[in-house]
């Protein structure tokens, strides 16, 4: 995951925003204290609403409590707290996927990513390690992924295949949660399935231009024929072909999201999928012609 699963902020009543940033608060503390402060590097927005899922799957009431910024002292935060397995395996799962995504920038054809990757990672093998023990299932589809991934990205591929492993670990991982319940699993899996379409598609569409110079691999570069000269026109061009393919995956997962029992935190996350990913998608990609 790679930061786009976000609120869409003015559409959020104020109790809704806070509970928001106090499940933020409360993974960024659970980072810091389970896997080390430099993990706190890897918090992102998609790990926040991973714990917010969890959260709503399960029937426990969370609680909140201000106390002192973890990141600023000088600055007081409200923590969600008393619901801290949840708040781990988010935690986790976060540290988990930032790893992979670094090892996987090592091989990348752009001079700063590879050079990020190389300095980050040694910093994240002890956390990296104490993530994969906790929740080794989920270690091992974050591998499983990648290995995946780099099989799946060839100049014959079509965008199914390049997006499957992606939307396949999301799918995992959130079905994991749905126990002997085989009809909360289908549900689950296909949320997940598509948001990690959602995911991957995004990235690629967000990343035209510059996969487009560096030679990375790019279905949408590919397909549509983009390099680092085309024109304006042309990028807007595969920005509405890539639009439309993310408006068809958007209705699906929509589909399935709507089908979800949700005991807490059920106006947040509707938010976050029906305007928030909407509304990220559009600044992404039309950012250009609104300028």
């Amino acid at each position: 995951m790679f930061g786009y699963i976000r609120p869409k902020k003015p559409e959020l009543l104020v109790r809704e925003y806070e509970a928001y940033r106090s499940v933020y608060c409360g993974v960024c503390k659970t980072l810091g204290r389970r896997y080390g402060v430099v993990s706190r590097l890897a918090l992102s927005y998609d790990s926040t609403f991973y714990a917010m899922l969890l959260l709503s799957l399960h029937d426990v009431c969370p609680n909140f409590q201000r106390k002192r910024c973890v990141a600023n002292p000088l600055k007081k935060c409200t923590f969600c707290v008393g619901v801290e397995p949840d708040l781990q395996q988010a935690a986790a799962l976060c540290v988990l996927l930032t790893v992979q995504k670094l090892r996987d920038d090592r091989q990348d054809k752009g001079r700063w990513s590879r050079l990020r990757a190389r300095l980050l990672l040694p910093l994240t093998h002890r956390a990296y390690r104490k993530a994969a023990a906790d929740y080794p299932w989920m270690a091992q589809e974050a591998g499983a992924c990648i290995a995946a991934q780099a099989k799946a990205e060839t100049p014959e591929s079509d965008l199914d295949t390049c997006a499957a492993p992606s939307a396949e670990m999301l799918a995992k991982i959130f079905a994991h949660e749905a126990g002997e319940d085989s009809a909360q699993h289908r549900i689950l899996w296909e949320t997940g399935y598509f948001l990690g379409r959602w995911i991957y598609l995004i990235d690629a569409a967000d990343d035209l231009q510059k996969d487009a110079a560096s030679g990375d691999f790019n279905w949408f570069v590919r397909q549509y024929g983009v390099t680092a000269d085309s024109t304006e026109e042309a990028l807007s061009e595969a920005r509405g072909k890539a639009n439309g393919c993310l408006n068809l995956t958007m209705s699906r997962l929509g589909a399935a999201f709507e089908l979800l029992e949700m005991k807490n935190f059920a106006p947040v996350l509707r938010n976050i999928v029906e305007q928030g990913l909407p509304d990220i998608q559009k600044q992404l990609l039309f950012k250009k012609e609104t300028k």
